[in-house]
Order: C-alpha cells, then sequence, then structure tokens
C-alpha cells in the first residue's frame, strides 16, 4: 500500500464516518421533516457515480466510501420518504 492508498483510506473514513450520526439520528427519532429530499436524492445519485468512477479508476478507498456512504444515504432517503408523508399529512 502506497502513501497516496493510505491517504485514500482516511480521507474515505473520514468522510463516510460524517454520515453516520445523521443516519443514527433518523433511525433513533425517527424525524426527517427537516432534511431536504432533494438533496439526498442529488447526493445519492452523485455517491453512486463516484463508485462507478471508482471501479472505471480501480481505486479501492473511492469504491468502498461511497459504496458505503451511498447505503446510509439511501436509507435516509426512504425513511424521509416514509417519515415525510406521515409528518406532513399529521398537520
Amino acid at each position: 500500500m502506497t502513501s497516496v492508498d493510505l491517504l485514500g483510506y482516511f480521507a474515505a473514513l473520514g468522510t463516510t464516518c460524517a454520515f453516520i450520526p445523521q443516519a443514527y439520528k433518523v433511525y433513533k427519532t425517527k424525524h426527517t421533516s427537516d432534511l431536504s429530499l432533494g438533496t439526498f436524492l442529488m447526493f445519492c445519485a452523485g455517491l453512486f457515480l463516484w463508485v462507478i468512477y471508482g471501479f472505471v479508476v480501480s481505486s479501492t478507498p473511492i469504491i468502498l466510501a461511497n459504496s458505503l456512504t451511498c447505503l446510509m444515504v439511501f436509507y435516509i432517503l426512504v425513511m424521509i420518504i416514509k417519515y415525510g408523508k406521515k409528518k406532513a399529512s399529521a398537520k
């Protein structure tokens, strides 16, 4: 493993771990009304494209980080759709 790979893994760890608190909070509270569906849709699409790019350039850090982050963002998207409609109809 080169120093550039190591840098990539640390960057991947940092950006991926940044979404853990948000996903956990959504899981615990089921509260998503303050989250933007459009933002999370675009972010998920961008992450998916990063995964494809990672495969094209054969970069394991890019593939791993963006795949894991995409899973968390997809979970949040599902929760926004599931709980956002309930909160909106309750008002």
